[in-house]
């Protein structure tokens, strides 16, 4: 697809971008070809009839916008005055097993749907087209909320990569972009390890009972962000092993397998393994700025130490690194600036969770006729 030319929707944009429904095209296609395609107007249902496999065919979306557009090939359409066309894009969407009822094809390398059993399928509804049409508004109405708690969640994301762009200094400059009011005191280069204290712990012994299940949090570097765990160890499994304490507020940093360079504030009191790297850092430089700089560093870190993101850092590796500090207050002022946008983006993105869990149970309750409307 390109950029620009006539409005046209492809496979892959029903397949990978719309959910549900849509109202303009984001792909184009030259005339000629849009000449060999299928003009569609709103209300036209648009299944996914081709793919590399079965997963990839029978979604459904309606297209519910005003100008008419054109569809791609591997694109099977339908129009319906008997049913409300969103309505059904509601009802086969949440159901995969379509393409299990209408008679898959399998070539040599694509599998394949038909229109004719498409045709065949029964598609369960209220015989009244007001309460179709009622059910996918307000299913619409949710799917609108979502959205825009999507890109709120965007703009705050854009805002936080931008402010750790500036609140930092870029390579080979003495000082950041932006500074907040008041602050104009030079930037120095300290190594990590002269300005904190670390450690990484251990395992105790795999087998042995006595050393598992006791009380004590056993923190692995998926959970370095976490308030619970998997595994908690006794006090014998902690005393004979290298297995080491960490306080609530310390900085996690993740140097071992898919996590590696991950960066955390530990949520609990508890005992880290060898995949861990503890980080304390000395008076006067501040929890917050320190991890805030690690967690925007680690692209670099990994492309630096990691050969094609594969092995292990090393707490030698961390406590070597080199890190701008400005003066004690200004650490505090951007890690205090950079923690409460981090919260409020997990504090939407948790109440988008919450939304989409919410949206999926009335989706099931309205089109099983569970609650009437």
């Amino acid at each position: 697809m390109q950029s620009e030319g006539v409005p046209c929707v492809g496979y892959g944009d029903i397949y990978m971008k719309y959910n549900f429904h849509f109202e303009k095209a984001q792909s184009f296609v030259d005339e000629e070809t849009a000449k060999e395609s299928q003009l569609i107007k709103k209300g036209t249902l648009l299944f996914t009839g081709t793919g590399e496999t079965a997963d990839e065919i029978g979604k459904c979306v309606c297209y519910n916008g005003e100008d008419d557009i054109y569809a791609g090939g591997d694109i099977i359409t339908f129009t319906t005055d008997q049913v409300n066309p969103l309505f059904i894009a509601y009802q086969q969407y949440q159901s995969f097993s379509l393409k299990k009822k209408a008679g898959v094809g399998q070539g040599h390398s694509v599998v394949h749907i038909q229109k004719e059993n498409l045709e065949k399928l029964n598609v369960a509804y209220p015989p009244s087209l007001e309460e179709q049409s009622r059910i996918a508004e307000i299913l619409m109405k949710w799917d609108e909320a979502i959205e825009l708690y999507q890109q709120l969640i965007e703009k705050l994301n854009k805002l936080k990569r931008s402010a750790l762009a500036n609140l930092f200094p870029q390579k080979g400059h003495a000082a950041p972009k932006h500074r907040f009011k008041g602050f104009t005191d030079p930037w120095e280069q300290r190594k990590l390890g002269d300005i904190s204290d670390s450690y990484s712990g251990g395992t105790p012994t795999a087998g042995k009972a006595e050393y598992y299940g006791g009380s004590i949090p056993f923190i692995r570097s998926a959970e370095i962000n976490s308030d619970s765990t998997e595994l908690f160890l006794t006090e014998e499994g902690l005393n004979n092993s290298s297995a080491k304490m960490v306080s609530k507020g310390d900085i996690l940093y993740a140097l071992y397998g898919a996590t590696s360079g991950e960066t955390g504030l530990a949520q609990i009191d508890g005992a880290i393994n060898q995949a861990i790297l503890d980080i304390k850092p000395h008076d006067n430089f501040d929890v917050s700025f320190i991890m805030q700089w690690l967690r925007k560093s680690k692209s670099n870190i990994i492309g630096t130490y990691l050969q094609g993101g594969q092995g292990n850092l090393s707490g030698t590796i961390v406590t070597s690194l080199m890190i701008d500090c400005p003066t004690y207050e200004e650490q505090k002022k951007i890690g205090e600036f950079l923690t409460k946008l981090n919260d409020t983006i997990t504090l939407h993105q948790h109440k988008l969770d919450t939304i989409r869990k919410q949206r999926a149970i009335l989706q099931q309750y309205l089109l099983n006729g569970i609650v009437r409307v």
